[in-house]
């Protein structure tokens, strides 16, 4: 609009065309067409001159002709190319095209660009930014809190977290409470999420909080295992943020924003008694802010969006949802079995004293030695007992593991009937009975190295003190306990009288 301000300044100054466009360096033809313009809107220096360049140019070229003379162009649905814009493999290029197809008088292709960018600078800053369908979903946890009275005698209140995650093409939200930010409720809260966007995204972009990221790094952060394993489940991967760089994911903290404004400030009179009592009043909240609630300027809910954008393009969820899970490094011992919980699961007896993984979920143990699985159990209760598979055992220890106790008794009654009663003592009393029949076969080859008649006063003495175990047996022989005479039990000694000794009354 510069040079058209000069033309029109030096016209109304009386010189010609020809010499306007020598003084400017401009074809005459362009002077001429500028001044039919400037003519044609009754422009005259004065009011040109107070004019921005928008105005001007609104007025020189309000009446523009085309070479087949006036035309009206038809405007694109800029909220259709936009939403387009979000589909994988969709350009501009494209949807001009398909614009050009329907009006053939339509903008040229630099005309439809340009409007297009003028429409997208109209739209919320979280809309601007571009992301392909079905491709991202940000999570991340509300810094709100809401109060949960979870004693309605005494008013005792906890604070619920709030977790939320948004898809990047529709802004579809989504968000549920738990107690903790701990690992098994963000892996909860994913698995409620996939279930209610009915689909799984390309990617996960979580921040880099502790329970997501073990290590943050720009290049190559170091993501937790049974995160990743969860996400390997449905079939996507986890891109966390940069270190310090919030606007990564500026998409879910405008959607955090909206979930505190739209759910907690509505909920603030309302008191929960539970945390399902929570969960359900927010996913009637959710529902009316993503089904009956429109996007401004896009003038659909994000529902519509959700279902015309990022579901086609979602992957579809496995048939079983994912079950949480821990791992745990240990080291097999040399009855090559494995304490997890406070329980011992056996592995191949190969595997004895080497360094293991356990993958622990609420009904399985599985044991995996570098990536590779060796084991699996159901898994027992934490009461420190043993549970063996037979094909773990070597060979010798699968003979034993066939005696029975008539055999065990049979074997003991050779030697002895004390030695008898405290190897039935012992395989009643152990938790496994693959320990009792070793620990008996023990006491029994005892005999072969001290005699059965020491072994018999060993057993004896075992019994008296209740050292019901091999090693104790073996400990009488070794010190010859055996051969003292026992002590006489408290109650056989003769009673002690003296006046500074209480008696029974005392204790009554």
């Amino acid at each position: 609009m510069r040079q058209a301000r000069a033309i029109i300044r030096l016209k109304f100054s009386s010189f010609s065309a020809h010499e306007i466009a020598r003084r400017l360096g401009m074809a005459r033809s362009t002077v001429r067409e500028m001044l039919q313009r400037a003519e044609s809107a009754g422009l005259s220096w004065t009011q040109a001159e107070g004019m921005s360049d928008i105005a001007l140019e609104g007025a020189l070229y309000a009446n523009r002709r085309s070479r087949r003379g006036h035309r009206r162009v038809a405007e694109p649905d800029w909220v259709i190319v936009h939403r387009e814009l979000k589909r994988k493999h969709v350009t501009l290029t494209i949807l001009w095209d398909e614009y050009i197809a329907v009006n053939p008088g339509g903008y040229s292709y630099s005309r439809f660009c340009d409007l297009y960018r003028g429409f997208a600078k109209t739209l919320s800053v979280t809309m601007r930014q571009t992301y392909a369908a079905g491709e991202r979903l940000f999570v991340d946890y509300a810094g709100d809190t809401v109060p949960v009275v979870i004693d309605r005698l005494t008013g005792e209140v906890r604070e619920a977290q709030v977790f939320v995650a948004v898809l990047g093409a529709s802004s579809f939200t989504f968000a549920c409470a738990g107690w903790t930010q701990a690992l098994p409720d963000w892996i909860d809260a994913h698995v409620r999420a996939f279930s209610a966007i009915g689909g799984a995204p390309e990617l996960l972009v979580p921040d880099n909080t502790k329970t997501a990221v073990i290590k943050a790094c720009f290049y190559d952060p170091d993501v937790n295992r049974t995160y990743t394993e969860m996400a390997t489940h449905y079939s996507t991967a986890i891109l966390p943020t940069r270190p310090y760089k919030p606007r990564d994911k500026a998409k879910v903290e405008r959607a955090v924003l909206i979930v505190e404004r739209w759910l907690l400030g509505r909920l603030r009179r309302r008191t929960f008694y539970s945390l399902a009592e929570l969960n359900a009043a927010i996913v009637e909240m959710m529902r009316q802010l993503n089904d009956e609630r429109a996007i401004r300027r896009l003038g659909v809910t994000r529902r519509q969006l959700l279902e015309d954008v990022d579901r086609p393009a979602l992957k579809s969820l496995p048939v079983e949802p994912y079950e949480f899970a821990q791992w745990k490094t240990c080291r097999v011992g040399v009855d090559y079995h494995v304490e997890v919980s406070s329980h011992y699961y056996s592995v191949p007896h190969r595997f004895a004293r080497a360094e293991v993984e356990a993958r622990i979920t609420v009904r399985t143990v599985e044991i995996f030695l570098r990536g590779e699985r060796i084991a699996a159990h159901l898994r027992m209760s934490g009461n420190h007992g043993h549970t063996t598979v037979a094909d773990h055992m070597p060979s010798s220890h699968r003979r034993y593991k066939n005696w029975t106790i008539d055999k065990i008794r049979a074997d003991a009654k050779r030697i002895g009937p004390t030695t008898a009663a405290l190897c039935e003592q012992i395989i009643e009393r152990r938790p496994h009975p693959e320990q009792g029949f070793r620990a008996c076969l023990g006491i029994v080859r005892l005999a072969n190295s001290y005699g059965d008649e020491r072994v018999e006063a060993a057993a004896e003495r075992a019994i008296a003190i209740g050292a019901r175990t091999y090693s104790s047996v073996k400990s009488i022989l070794d010190k010859k306990l055996d051969r003292r005479p026992a002590e006489k039990r408290a109650a056989e000694a003769p009673t002690i009288l003296h006046a500074n000794i209480r008696g029974p009354r005392y204790y009554n």
